[in-house]
């Protein structure tokens, strides 16, 4: 479970004497370094490292790092809202020592998610990660709902390291063929033997459809938990990579044509142990809540492209008929719908039951992704949004006045249009707050000042290897 409470200088209760065990278990295991790891508001992982004799005193007083990365470019370059952007101010970072693991994939070094508070001691309003604890706990409080959910994480696996930022395949067989598997099978074994020696849940790992691309689903977990866990999970595949010799990049668009690497969010709203989208009398077993849940996430999708979808390459792989999601639409098991409703197959489905939203790569900071979804649902849920009427096939074959009729719209089609439906969509501004809401707007118009007269190859080459 993760830690609910937020970090207060010298310490929550307990948890200097528990790092101050953990530093020594550590020692003993031969780890001599624990990484920070955050997520900025372009998606970047952020991190500070420590010594692990120094795990206790981070525990206590947390390790400093500057406030200015939250309106950090992909490309480093820095961009400023009326708070945030300046040289001045420091934060500090605290470990969640629920979350702290030891990485098999990097021998000697252990990894845990970091909160960020002030220096006075008040939670940062930029920290994604706290923003996103505060609403589940707020949706438990209010709503006596819990979530389950998982990020699903495509990447490409390529030959390198590569001096000129080329991407050359590291396999060459078909989609899903047995062929990709074979090629890369020492790589996809360590791969399963360092995320199992870190407790990470794998329920599939298979070659995938666009060039060198791989894809991994892990289990569900609470909405903080899970956005924790797709970090890691990154970071052992990029480490398990390099042990092999090779590179792998999670960029929306590796190439500019093509399929491009997705992040899917799968997510499930539950009361009193009940999965809601089972069981219920509405479509597909989904209950009255479950439906409106769904038409709120479907309502607010345009605007949350620009958190979901947060690069200008994200909009290379936003393509009708690609299986990426790209119109206002609905259905059950239907990979065209931005909103796949998936029930499980039979004696499963009070346990599987979770509804996929598809237009979402991995430039998303999860966090932020998340907060924004679940704020969607819940707006729906309260307001008793009806559900539309469902799709089936590809929504890019309807008509122009079928489509109205059916209020099937085309979401965004680049980064631009994304951040003027985010500025109207007062309810996902209010989800992030003001000073975290107003970062997102200032990096996303960096990203597009810094690409502007760029091609779509040239877009592509631009955030290849920055995710």
């Amino acid at each position: 479970m993760t830690t609910l409470a937020d970090p207060v200088p010298g310490g929550r209760p307990g948890d200097v004497d528990r790092a101050r065990a953990l530093s020594g278990e550590l020692s003993g295991q031969g780890v001599h370094g624990v990484v920070l790891s955050y997520v900025d508001t372009a998606g970047i992982g952020r991190v500070k490292t420590i010594p692990t004799a120094k795990l206790a005193s981070a525990a206590a007083w947390g390790v400093g790092m500057s406030p200015v990365f939250d309106t950090f470019l992909a490309n480093d370059s820095i961009v400023t809202t009326d708070v945030l952007g300046s040289p001045d101010g420091d934060l500090r970072l605290y470990p969640d020592l629920d979350h702290l693991v030891v990485l098999a994939g990097q021998p000697g070094w252990a990894w845990a998610p970091v909160d960020r508070i002030t220096q006075e001691g008040e939670p940062h309003p930029g920290c994604s990660r706290t923003v996103l604890r505060r609403l589940v706990t707020e949706a438990a409080e209010r709503h006596g709902l819990s979530f389950e959910a998982g990020i699903e994480i495509e990447w490409a696996v390529g030959q390198g390291p590569s001096a000129t930022g080329d991407f050359v395949p590291a396999l060459h067989g078909p989609a899903y063929g047995a062929t990709r598997q074979v090629e890369l099978s020492d790589y996809g074994a360590d791969l399963l033997a360092a995320l199992a020696a870190q407790d990470v849940d794998v329920e599939q790992l298979h070659p995938e459809y666009a060039a060198g691309q791989f894809e991994i689903s892990v289990g569900a977990l609470d909405p903080v938990a899970a956005a924790d866990r797709s970090m890691l999970v990154r970071q052992t595949i990029r480490a398990v990579a390099g042990r092999h010799g090779l590179v792998v990049s999670f960029a929306p668009a590796v190439f500019a044509q093509g399929v491009g690497n997705g992040g899917h969010i799968h997510l499930s709203a539950w009361r009193d142990g009940v999965n809601l989208h089972s069981g219920g009398e509405g479509r597909h077993g989904m209950t009255a809540e479950a439906e409106s849940f769904a038409a709120g996430v479907l309502a607010h999708l345009p605007a949350l492209t620009a958190v979901t979808a947060p690069s200008p390459a994200s909009y290379l792989r936003l393509k009708p008929s690609q299986w990426a999601g790209v119109f206002t639409a609905w259905g059950r098991e239907t990979r065209e719908a931005a909103v796949r409703i998936v029930t499980g197959t039979t004696g499963l489905r009070e346990r599987a039951a979770n509804l996929e939203v598809k237009p979402v790569d991995l430039a998303a900071n999860p966090y932020l992704a998340l907060t924004c979804v679940i704020a969607a649902g819940l707006d729906g849920l309260t307001s008793s949004t009806p559900l539309p009427e469902e799709i089936t096939g590809d929504p890019a074959r309807l008509g122009e006045a079928e489509a109205a009729t059916r209020d099937v719209r085309r979401l965004p089609a680049s980064l631009r249009e994304a951040v003027e439906e985010f500025r109207k969509d007062e309810r996902l501004r209010a989800a992030l707050g003001p000073v975290l809401a107003d970062a997102v707007i200032a990096v996303r118009q960096g990203e597009i000042a810094a690409v502007e007269g760029y091609d779509d190859e040239q877009v592509a080459a631009a955030y290849r290897w920055k995710y």
